[in-house]
């Protein structure tokens, strides 16, 4: 399933309902339908900021990860360059929460 975010602030935001869930779930907000508010939005940003460091810092860890087999390097090295980051997949939902808060809008999914 997809979750398609909109706001007058900026252009619709649509992504996978499994990638969506976690940080909506964070905010104790229903995945199927529901409303980011405008004064929510401060405590949504820092969030997500949180998160995308700690999920930043977790890939940095796994990538400064010793290996002996070169092989198992490839394969490593080859699976991490097909990996969308979590900072990557939520960078433009994190800039909607910040044009929403700038505008003073709300953001909507489900509707």
């Amino acid at each position: 399933m997809l979750v398609t975010f909109k706001s007058k602030a900026t252009a619709d935001i649509i992504m996978y309902e499994s990638h969506a869930k976690p940080f909506l779930d964070l905010l104790n907000k229903d995945i199927k339908r529901g409303v980011i508010t405008a004064s929510e939005s401060d405590a949504a940003i820092a969030l997500l900021e949180q998160q995308i460091a700690e999920h930043k810092a977790a890939d940095a860890a796994i990538d400064h990860k010793p290996d002996h087999d070169d092989d198992e390097n490839d394969k490593a090295s080859k699976a991490r360059a097909a990996h969308v980051t979590f900072s990557a997949r939520f960078f433009p939902l994190l800039e909607m929460l910040r044009e929403a808060k700038k505008s003073n809008a709300d953001i909507l999914w489900g509707v």
